[in-house]
């Protein structure tokens, strides 16, 4: 409570005879309560609020009248989150550093502190330096930048294989360094088209010719998930949805339907596979280093 209040509370309590317990048991509440608002370590609630300004015959208006400026409501920030200049000062205080700047919104939390973020969201952690390096953790993987230069490690690599972005060229390690080497990538979806029109120009097969589009996906996802090791990056639904369409094109048999159960089946499988092989990996390491630990005991 403002303490100029609370000692307007002291001034009216004295000005009508009353002492703290007779004013209490008015109010039929603790002596404590009232000596609470007249140190203002505490405020009255509304109620008793108006039992006060009727007890001393004055208005609400008067009894809370103050000279203090009162504080107009602090607006929301340019990205639809909340004023924190008080938690700023406050973590600044905390930590000794007044250029520490600490913002939490509907895009994220984002700290900066001499020059130096990070950025923690929904796309991701997002950390730069003063110097300009930047590191980003996303779903695609973990990207360095240095210097104009970013090296980038998948973990569904196995953090096995790097390579570095440099001027829309992939870089590639090599013994004598860093070698420009941009990896070929068939024109999967070129030839695929070119075919289809061919398909429609020719033999007027414009439906259901378009069902050789559905083949973009999949073989674009076939190449990935062999290069990358990984069976789950095949597009397998789009893969039961061309047998689905056409069987029923083609057969007039609707019944393809069922291929699309085999979903869950497919990717509960892989998950098992790949779990196990990473076990299998796991325990081969193990051996080779209780292997090496022997080893190095019966030297010694």
């Amino acid at each position: 409570m403002n303490i100029e209040i609370a000692n307007r509370l002291v001034n009216l309590r004295k000005a009508n005879n009353l002492s703290q317990e007779a004013l209490a048991e008015k109010l039929g509440i603790s002596r404590q309560a009232v000596s609470k608002w007249e140190r203002a370590e505490a405020s009255p609630d509304t109620d008793n609020l108006i039992l006060l300004a009727r007890l001393y015959g004055v208005s609400l208006d008067e009894l809370l009248r103050t000279e203090d400026e009162i504080p107009m409501p602090k607006e929301p920030d340019e990205q639809n989150g909340t004023d924190f200049n008080d938690f700023n000062e406050k973590w600044s205080a905390g930590n000794g550093d007044e250029n520490v700047g600490v913002h939490i919104g509907k895009g994220g939390i984002d700290v900066q502190k001499d020059g130096q973020r990070v950025h923690v969201g929904w796309n991701g952690i997002h950390v730069e330096e003063d110097g300009g390096e930047k590191v980003h953790v996303d779903w695609k993987g973990i990207h360095v930048d240095e210097h104009g230069r970013s090296a980038f490690r998948e973990e569904e690599n196995g953090w096995d294989g790097i390579h570095i972005v440099e001027n829309g060229r992939e870089v590639f390690p090599s013994k004598k360094g860093w070698t420009a080497q941009p990896r070929l990538q068939f024109p999967t979806a070129l030839i695929i088209c070119i075919a289809y029109l061919v398909i429609g120009i020719v033999y007027h097969a414009w439906h259901p010719g378009w069902l050789l589009l559905l083949w973009i996906p999949i073989l674009e996802s076939l190449i990935t998930a062999v290069r990358r090791r990984n069976a789950s990056l095949f597009a397998y639904p789009v893969y039961m949805l061309l047998i689905f369409l056409t069987v029923g094109f083609l057969e007039g048999n609707w019944m393809g339907w069922i291929a699309f159960l085999t979903i869950p089946i497919y990717y509960s499988l892989v998950s098992f596979i790949k779990d196990l092989l990473c076990h299998l990996r796991w325990k081969k390491q193990m051996k080779a280093r209780e292997a090496q630990q022997s080893s190095a005991e019966r030297e010694s």
